[in-house]
């Protein structure tokens, strides 16, 4: 049987039903890490805190397929200010504590038996309605929020990648900021965290000249490939939308933090020489399989530190850097995880935003963008009830749970 159609797609209810189950986890997980994300609380606890509770929530579906691997699909990392992405600290190395008025990034990621479901979320530590948030901050959230508003409505069958590319441009230019150089959103598989299929924001004039890879996004791309090739947007396709945007030029550079977040490359294979570095990469495989991982979930961070050496010397395992912005600047980022089903776009995965919290002075000029970003982004509602019906029967078959119970242990 061919790799091709031993693919399982949102075609079947069943794969539909797994992603749906990881995304309401990740967005579970990330309310309870924006809630806690108050003046005080460090960042470390913030990660930990994530971390736990996607494993103990995922440990709740599915019991009885033993065999079936669920759980944390993207580390927990927590990003404040001018830090873009993939703060995510161990116990031993520098941690940071939040303050009021900082501008807190939350990346996250959740699967179950392989489907993931990503999400990030951009707020201000202290903004209410009462007290919003104003002046750059500002401007940078409701840039990157209005991206993800467009994104959303315009990743659809039929449509392609490269309209995304030119709408955040717009955007973020009427907003007064940039889109973070590079970044890719990808397509996401079962198991796969990096598909084919990518779109790319604020390509630099190397990679419009060349195609050379871009810097590491949310998910590494895939290296030696055209990673903004024109591509079209088709049914039963899923992705992982990932909008980063700067108040700065949009350069991303390593800020000499310790990277922290790995994932395996099964593309590449080396005989390990020490016995710390086989020991530790067989428990990645073991545990994670070609998932991103952070060296906090080792019970020995000392050895997973030493083990980790080998292993990324030799590309076995893909580094997540931690990028940083100008100090001064703030990047703001929201990330949505969408299913392309034949009724339309859904988007299993989302923060808690509310614009009132936001006021910039600047508003979106393109005439065909405001109508866009003003339209529905709901799928027509043919067939609901009867697929919803069709959905949680073969949930509460997978699950050997009905809907109530699934409900009271929620």
């Amino acid at each position: 049987m061919s790799d091709e159609e031993q693919e399982q797609t949102i075609a079947e209810d069943l794969v539909v039903t797994k992603y749906k189950m990881g995304g309401d986890i990740a967005n579970q997980t990330l309310r309870q890490v924006v809630e806690a994300a108050k003046p005080g609380v460090s960042v470390l606890s913030l990660c930990e805190k994530g971390d736990s509770y996607i494993m103990a929530e995922t440990g709740k579906v599915f019991k009885r397929e033993k065999e079936m691997k669920k759980g944390v699909a993207f580390p927990t990392s927590v990003s404040v200010n001018n830090c873009v992405c993939h703060f995510s600290p161990l116990k031993s190395e520098p941690d940071y504590t939040l303050k009021d008025g900082d501008l807190v990034k939350i990346d996250l990621g959740v699967h179950v038996d392989g489907f993931i479901a990503n999400v990030a979320h951009s707020f201000v530590v202290g903004a209410t309605k009462e007290n919003p948030v104003t002046g750059r901050k500002a401007d940078v959230i409701k840039a990157a929020h209005l991206c993800a508003e467009a994104a959303l409505r315009l990743v659809k069958p039929g449509n392609q990648n490269t309209q995304i590319t030119e709408a955040w441009n717009k955007i973020t230019q009427s907003l007064k900021c940039m889109p973070i150089e590079g970044m890719l959103s990808h397509q996401l598989k079962q198991h796969i965290i990096a598909g084919e299929k990518t779109i790319i924001q604020n390509p630099s004039d190397q990679q419009r000249r060349t195609g050379a890879t871009a810097q590491l996004g949310g998910t590494p791309p895939e290296p030696s490939r055209k990673d903004h090739e024109k591509v079209e947007f088709e049914v039963h396709e899923v992705y992982a939308i990932d909008v980063l945007i700067s108040t700065g030029e949009g350069k991303a550079r390593d800020g000499g933090l310790r990277t922290t977040i790995f994932k395996r490359d099964p593309s590449k294979q080396y005989g390990l020489k020490m016995k710390t570095s086989r020991t530790f990469f067989s428990e990645v495989e073991r545990r994670f399989d070609a998932m991103p991982f952070t060296l906090r979930a080792f019970e020995d961070e000392a050895k997973a530190r030493l083990g980790i050496l080998e292993c990324a010397k030799h590309e076995l395992l893909q580094p997540f850097s931690v990028l940083q912005e100008k100090e001064g600047e703030f990047v703001a980022q929201f990330k949505f995880t969408v299913l392309l089903m034949a009724n339309g776009p859904h988007r299993i995965t989302n923060g808690p935003f509310d614009p009132d919290f936001y006021k910039s002075e600047h508003e979106v000029q393109d005439p065909e963008l405001k109508t866009l970003l003003q339209s529905s982004a709901s799928r027509k509602s043919q067939k609901k009830k009867k697929k919803k019906k069709k959905a949680t029967k073969t949930a509460e078959n997978a699950t050997g749970q009905t809907t109530e119970e699934t409900e009271a242990a929620e």
